[in-house]
């Protein structure tokens, strides 16, 4: 059909709007891109738009990645997140599974009060005295296991399992299939997109989590990249990154160091998030068609 007038400008605004909102989320990211890899003399006298680098050098990154804190952190991170996320993962299916199915007992109460905890909790001091009791305090364990998993995740996924049909179950137990059998080798790979989102959104948690580690943690060793991360930004502390610096260059040296730390502790998840994107959308519909 042909579009109005007034149809024809809806769309040109919303286009305009879209892409006006594309630039003012992007710039920032583009902002840091560019001064980590510019000259830092030019960074600490510039103000304004910067749309290009100037006197391109990878001296930043170099500093960044002579520090073994950010190699030691970065290794850390990955192991936070690899296996903090494989075991929220399992736990999540688990539970999932056990509360979609029917005639479970208690399965309503156990769901009020899993949706309770989403609403009520009992704060940071119950938490770090639960970890400390547990003797986790000052292991990676303390960064795993407390929040093995999400209430939201878990009601998500368990609302994508009741959409699959009853009779793929009854049939495979026809079979001599056990619940095992079933939730991997028939329920998982039905809700493959679903496990996608979940697998983003805690991994992204994992990789962007620094709160916990800063209060379980004291060994610097067991450090994720983004308590590194968060002591170069507020503390101001890059000067193990800018040893043999004279004073007069340290400061300007320290802001490229600064956005350089940032474009490595982003850079995988920016990577990692356009294979699951396609995902994404479709996961969360699913998990929220039926209530």
């Amino acid at each position: 059909m042909k579009k109005t007038l007034g149809e024809r400008l809806f769309d040109y605004g919303n286009i305009l709007f879209l892409v006006l909102l594309s630039i003012v989320t992007l710039y920032p990211l583009l902002y840091i891109l560019i001064a980590s890899v510019s000259d830092p003399a030019y960074v600490a006298q510039a103000r304004g738009i910067m749309l290009l680098p100037k006197n391109f050098t990878l001296d930043a990154y170099n500093m960044v990645f002579k520090n073994p804190m950010i190699i030691t952190s970065y290794l850390n991170t990955l192991f936070y997140v690899v296996v903090g996320t494989t075991l929220n993962i399992v736990l999540t299916s688990l539970g999932a599974y056990a509360l979609s199915r029917k005639n479970v007992l208690w399965k309503n109460f156990i769901m009020f009060m899993i949706v309770f905890t989403m609403f009520f909790e009992g704060g940071l001091i119950p938490l770090y005295l639960l970890v400390s009791e547990l003797n986790m305090i000052d292991t990676r364990w303390a960064l795993i296991l407390p929040t093995a998993v999400s209430a939201f995740n878990l009601i998500i996924m368990r609302t994508a399992f009741q959409g699959i049909p009853d009779s793929l179950e009854e049939s495979a137990r026809i079979d001599g299939a056990n619940d095992f059998t079933i939730l991997f080798k028939i329920i998982l790979p039905l809700s493959l997109p679903v496990v996608a989102v979940m697998v983003l959104f805690y991994g992204v948690y994992h990789w962007n989590s620094w709160f916990h580690a800063m209060i379980f943690l004291q060994n610097r060793e067991l450090f994720p990249v983004q308590l590194i991360l968060r002591e170069i930004l507020i503390a101001n502390d890059t000067s193990s990154m800018t040893t043999g610096v004279s004073a007069v260059d340290a400061m300007p040296i320290g802001e490229t160091v600064k956005y350089a730390t940032i474009v490595v502790a982003t850079l995988p998840i920016l990577c990692l998030y356009p294979f699951l994107q396609k995902y994404f959308v479709k996961g969360v519909m699913i998990g929220g068609i039926k209530g």
